[in-house]
């Protein structure tokens, strides 16, 4: 496995100079990325065509000379493969058809594999054309965010309101819970066989929501997924990115199922530090409009998390994505400072 500084950190390394990547660090932000995405002729070709996939993967490190990589892929293809028909609209996002709030789905577990194996196949390249010090990074949705944009057929301000869905239909939801989190394990270790070095969940939707509901369908099937990874491949990281579950960060640090969390805008660093960090490897806070704007307040926001975290376990990253107007120079000048 690599020994770059990004595995170093998330396993629980303090290193001086901070590794650093971001996410959303392939996308419309970048010069490069539109034209491979106006190449390939839609999103999806895209994210099912491994050269032109493994290509915008590796841009960012090659313009930026990031500690890893990320793959380049979306949240919403394991419902494509279990049921339901995946779509994006220009300017409006993904649509899932039929939503299941208005249609029951029968789903299936048998295209997945075939379904994903374009996938892998650009882990493949991927691994191959990075060099041993730089991390290749996997992921996936966590269940109750990806079952948000299933139930409701697309993604809206407020997802938490699906819960409705849970207390209605209890039966329904539970299995959809369980589907998901059966298929999310087969995918990420699949993605660890064909060569990434660590793997991240993404739990973008857990804010606005009440404690135990948290608890059971957020932090418990993100546990048992962690878990199941950690079962088959003990040293490859596992990464939660719980944004917006504010004091309940704490829950997930304490759990003992993961090696890093991520933190969101609304984390506090130094709270961070001393609620978080004697438990897990910390990643990410800044918030990505900072670096849009660029100049002194990137700079002072940045060098104060460089600060709080000196001692401590701590990979560089935004508290969400790049956003498409996000100027290249600005991400440049950022990894500079980083660096130095």
């Amino acid at each position: 496995m690599t020994q770059s500084a990004f595995i170093r950190a998330v396993k629980g390394e303090v290193i001086r100079q901070k590794p650093v990547w971001f996410m959303r660090q392939a996308g419309r932000y970048l010069p490069e990325y539109r034209a491979t995405r106006a190449k390939a002729g839609s999103f999806l070709n895209l994210c099912f065509n491994p050269e032109l996939a493994a290509e915008v993967t590796l841009q960012p490190i090659d313009r930026y000379d990031l500690d890893a990589a990320i793959l380049f892929a979306d949240i919403l293809l394991l419902p494509m493969f279990m049921g339901q028909e995946l779509s994006f609209e220009t300017g409006e996002g993904p649509r899932l058809k039929p939503a299941l709030i208005d249609e029951p789905v029968h789903l299936s577990h048998d295209r997945l594999e075939k379904g994903l194996a374009p996938i892998m196949e650009t882990i493949r390249i991927c691994r191959r054309e990075l060099s041993e010090d730089k991390a290749l990074i996997g992921f996936a949705g966590a269940p109750w965010t990806v079952a948000t944009y299933m139930i409701g057929g697309r993604g809206i301000k407020d997802p938490a309101s699906f819960r409705s869905y849970a207390y209605e239909q209890p039966g329904n939801f539970d299995a959809l819970i369980s589907e998901l989190e059966s298929a999310t394990i087969n995918y990420l270790k699949n993605q660890i066989r064909a060569g990434v070095n660590a793997v991240q969940l993404f739990e973008s939707w857990a804010s606005g929501l009440p404690a135990d509901f948290l608890r059971s369908y957020c932090l418990g099937p993100a546990c048992r997924i962690a878990n199941a990874i950690k079962a088959e491949f003990p040293d490859v990281p596992v990464i939660v990115f719980p944004k917006g579950a504010g004091y309940q960060v704490k829950e997930y640090a304490v759990s003992g199922c993961f090696d890093a969390i991520g933190l969101g805008t609304e984390s506090d660093p130094v709270w961070a530090v001393e609620e978080l960090s004697e438990h897990v490897a910390l990643q990410g806070g800044l918030d990505p409009l900072l670096v849009v704007q660029g100049g002194e307040k990137m700079r002072a926001a940045a060098e104060k998390i460089l600060f709080v975290f000196a001692e401590k376990p701590y990979v560089f990253n935004l508290g969400h994505g790049f956003v498409p107007h996000t100027p290249p120079e600005n991400v440049a000048e950022l990894v500079s400072l980083i660096r130095q």
